[in-house]
């Protein structure tokens, strides 16, 4: 659209803001006028919540948003890539029952997907949804599930054919969470934090109706969620923050936040806090050594890099183009800039990163940084699956010889070490 339009856009939002904003209201309350406005979510279709905005017009009354001052939509948590993918694959009904809420906060979701011996060949699940009187029972495990905790819903991958190759046997669903069959239990981590969960199913239930898109299609509706999963972790991804402002819809934002952040508050030392580097290279006197100094260019010229990479991929998108390989290289490369900062942080810092707590440096947070690094290179897919769908898919590369393709997967054998 020309920039008229959206100066017309900037001047609509303005108008509609400075007749409805009000701090001092409920946050459900403010949040449902901004969902049934459009103006909560201006990218989405118009029948569904949204405008039909372009990625940058969308992005401008974002802006004024901010600049006004009051709470946007609610995005923080696994709810996005529940909203991005029913609204590439869902029903009408799917649609008209979860994308609201979604947008209001009043529902979470998490995302069944990982399972203890599928972790990189996700295709390799083995969690079963039968189809009995009518509706779907499920039974499996699945792991490494952040939010499951305190989630409403999940979106659960599980396989509902066996005598089909392993891509073509697999189901996506809606799961309810709060029911009879479904466990949670939380995993401590080694960096003391427990933002993952192990979920159980024992003949869990599915209506037919939360089946989303066709039985056994379930593996390109996966491909959508983990796509928009690696846009976010290129390594420009933020955090929902609440502003200091004052009004009950602050204060009670600040609660959701707390609550819902609460499994990612580790995040920024699972990238390596490169912004730490240079702080503490002075504090430490280092910053003249020149093997250090060597050591710190190298890296920031690796995370500056990632992040132009991944700006280009977010231009690339609100000028409407799809989404390209721009995923896994982002991902790929955001792993490498945490290994690479983990390595310069334990340079700077010798034997003493490895104290925690009030004996460590920062409090223990240089610690918690060398201890939280390895989950990047795991989380989203491995890096060795990045690298596979770099060389295959961006670089036209042989593809590995597989042998579980093209045969059933019920022949397929599982944990042969064991057999």
């Amino acid at each position: 659209m020309s920039e008229h339009n959206e100066q017309t856009v900037r001047e609509e939002v303005r108008t509609w803001l400075a007749a409805n904003w009000k701090p001092d209201q409920p946050l459900i309350t403010w949040r449902t006028l901004l969902a049934e406005s459009g103006w909560g979510m201006p990218t989405w279709p118009a029948q569904w919540y949204g405008k039909g905005y372009s990625m940058a017009l969308g992005n401008a009354v974002l802006e004024e948003i901010q600049t006004a001052g009051a709470v946007g939509a609610a995005q923080a948590g696994v709810r996005m890539l529940a909203a991005a993918t029913l609204l590439e694959h869902g029903s009408d009904a799917h649609k008209a029952k979860f994308l609201k809420s979604i947008l209001t906060g009043e529902h979470n979701w998490c995302q069944l997907f990982s399972e203890p011996g599928s972790g990189s060949d996700l295709a390799g699940l083995t969690t079963r949804a039968e189809l009995k009187d009518g509706k779907w029972v499920i039974n499996g495990q699945k792991v490494w599930t952040t939010s499951a905790h305190h989630a409403q819903y999940g979106m659960l991958l599980a396989r509902t054919d066996w005598d089909v190759p392993k891509h073509q046997g697999i189901s996506y669903f809606i799961l309810h969470m709060d029911q009879p069959g479904v466990e949670v239990r939380p995993l401590r981590q080694m960096n003391g934090h427990a933002s993952f969960n192990e979920v159980f199913f024992t003949d869990a239930i599915v209506l037919p109706e939360f089946l989303v898109g066709e039985r056994n299609g379930g593996w390109k509706i996966a491909l959508t969620t983990l796509a928009h999963e690696r846009r976010g972790a290129d390594g420009v991804r933020s955090f929902a923050r609440a502003e200091a402002g004052q009004g009950q819809v602050f204060d009670e934002l600040r609660e959701e936040l707390a609550h819902v952040n609460e499994p990612y508050k580790w995040y920024p030392q699972r990238a390596g806090r490169v912004d730490l580097i240079l702080e503490r290279a002075k504090a430490s006197g280092r910053i003249t050594d020149p093997v250090i100094r060597q050591e710190i260019a190298e890296l920031l010229i690796m995370a500056r890099s990632s992040e132009w990479t991944a700006r280009r991929a977010r231009k690339a998108q609100v000028m409407g183009r799809p989404q390209g390989p721009e995923g896994s290289l982002g991902k790929l490369a955001a792993s490498n800039v945490a290994k690479k900062a983990a390595h310069v942080h334990t340079l700077l810092a010798g034997a003493d990163a490895m104290l925690k707590g009030s004996d460590g440096l920062m409090n223990g947070l240089i610690s918690e940084i060398l201890i939280s690094v390895p989950a990047i290179s795991i989380a989203g897919g491995t890096d060795e699956i990045q690298r596979n769908i770099i060389s295959e898919r961006v670089l036209g590369m042989p593809k590995e010889p597989r042998t579980d393709v093209d045969r059933p997967f019920r022949d397929v054998p599982r944990n042969p070490g064991k057999r």
